[in-house]
């Protein structure tokens, strides 16, 4: 059997603010997962529009394929449609899956002759047996709902289907599926629903996934690296003594909670994603963010859970949503002025985009709020409803004022005053820079085919602020905790607070 399993490029990638070094950082790791479950005998390539030319259908070298599988997301879905139907036109048997097909299943039937809901580690074998057997699979729908959801015994993925040479960080990997919380702005309710939303693999099997992949630096694309405190205890500890240095997410609760953060940074943990969302406590309310709310309902101790953090020389990098309700004019503004005030390293700002499937979308359609239909803006980059505390207009003008403003380069010499440390200010510098000051040198590097030339700036980046020898005192539980460091630099509670 001869399969191709494409990644279409998403609407950005065609706009006039396509950053291609965003799009070259980690390779579909989906695809390459289920590539894992096809025989020895198969020849399976994956091809991603981002980082390589776009697929012609009409090319010959596609004449004997037997099946093309096709990963949507929102903002790629009419791209991902007209692949399919160009493919099918040409008597190839296409299967559609991921976040958007899973939440508009009718939509991605029509062009398609099979759909996959949900994850596919259960489907997707199901389907390529009955495909095999010869059956009919001609607008079949396969549901992992059906199923019982696991990750065990998932075969390793197929990273050799990977062309590393493209991506900053072929490392990627990921360890868990879904989430444990339940935004209601989030795509990941709709793409689990009717069966387990948050599961692990097993700790030897995410170790020696690992233990596989070259050089010292990983990337945890998982949704909530500190979500299965065991897991997550036992996958530190495995790490600790390799050699590794790390980048995850977590959310300000987990952080705040036990001591992961020391037992992360003693792995290799040297910068953190945090979903702060909103430094309004109704917006947080309002969409379901509650793990970042107290039992009275107060916004978390956003401020102690970046302190402890830059006390283990983990970098962060916050996550804000524009136009919740709850927002105002002045969310801008403010967002900003705390994210430098606080030293992010980074920060990620999107415009509130209701995704079909949500509740959020259910919410703002019932509500008469939705401006239009179009997926491909649908990019949390456009306003695709009314908010209530501002005009569209706004909204999308504050957005990208935020950006400007946060990444210009007196904020950018700013916020890394806030470190402590001689080096945390040099690290921060370098890394808020490198992202966002570098586009030119970027492009270069990636036309060029030299990214990978990069990796081991960024390794020796993220270790300038490993954890230090000796003894000092960060925030567990919201009570001042001593902890020691070690020349390997593991930190450690003096006391083992969390059972």
């Amino acid at each position: 059997m001869r399969v191709l399993l494409i990644l279409p490029a998403l609407t950005e990638a065609t706009s006039p603010f396509f950053r291609p070094i965003k799009y070259s950082l980690f390779p579909p790791l989906g695809l390459a997962t289920l590539a894992a479950y096809l025989d020895p005998g198969d020849t399976a390539t994956i091809l991603d529009e981002h980082v390589e030319p776009a697929v012609d259908p009409d090319d010959v070298v596609w004449d004997d394929l037997d099946l093309v599988v096709i990963q949507t997301y929102i903002t790629n879905a009419y791209r991902a449609y007209r692949i399919a139907d160009a493919f099918r036109s040409r008597g190839k048997f296409v299967a559609i899956g991921g976040l958007h097909a899973t939440s508009m299943p009718e939509e991605a039937s029509q062009h398609s002759d099979a759909v996959f809901l949900g994850p596919g580690e259960e489907t997707f074998p199901r389907f390529i047996a009955a495909l095999r057997s010869g059956e009919d699979c001609r607008g079949s729908v396969w549901n992992s709902r059906e199923h019982a959801r696991s990750l065990a015994g998932v075969p390793p993925i197929r990273r050799d289907l990977i062309r590393r040479s493209r991506y900053l960080v072929p490392n990627s990997i990921v360890v868990s599926r879904g989430c444990p919380h339940h935004c209601t702005f989030c795509y990941k309710d709709a793409f689990f629903e009717g069966g387990k939303s948050f599961y692990v693999q097993r700790v030897d099997a995410a170790l020696a996934e690992i233990d596989r992949l070259p050089g010292r630096h990983l990337y945890f694309l998982d949704d909530h690296m500190f979500g299965d405190v065991r897991f997550a205890r036992g996958l530190f500890e495995g790490l600790r003594g390799m050699g590794r240095v790390f980048q995850g997410a977590a959310t300000v609760e987990s952080v705040l909670r036990g001591d992961l953060c020391e037992r992360a940074a003693g792995a290799g943990l040297r910068s953190l994603f945090l979903g702060f969302e909103s430094l309004s406590e109704a917006a947080l309310a309002g969409s379901g963010k509650n793990h970042n709310l107290d039992r009275a309902g107060r916004r978390r101790d956003y401020e102690a859970a970046i302190r402890r953090l830059d006390s283990l020389g983990v970098s962060v990098n916050g996550s804000f949503v524009f136009g919740l309700d709850g927002d105002g004019r002045d969310t801008f503004s403010r967002t900003v002025d705390w994210a430098v005030r606080m030293g992010l390293t980074t920060a990620t700002f999107h415009v509130a985009t209701p995704y079909p499937g949500t509740a959020f979308f259910k919410q703002i359609e019932s509500q008469g709020r939705l401006l239009h239909r179009n997926w491909e803006k649908y990019d949390t980059r456009h306003t695709v409803f009314r908010p209530l505390g501002m005009t569209p207009e706004e909204l999308e003008a504050g957005y990208w004022k935020a950006y400007r403003d946060f990444y210009s380069w007196r904020n950018i010499w700013d916020s890394s005053r806030a470190h402590v440390s001689v080096r945390a200010r040099a690290k921060h510098a370098m890394y808020a820079a490198l992202w966002k000051r570098c586009e030119p040198a970027w492009n270069v590097l990636i036309r060029s085919g030299a990214l990978g030339a990069i990796r081991p700036v960024i390794e020796a980046g993220l270790d300038l602020t490993r954890p230090r020898v000796g003894e000092r005192k960060v925030v567990i539980d919201d009570e001042c905790v001593p902890v020691t460091v070690s020349a390997a630099g593991k930190a450690e509670p003096l006391a083992d607070r969390v059972r």
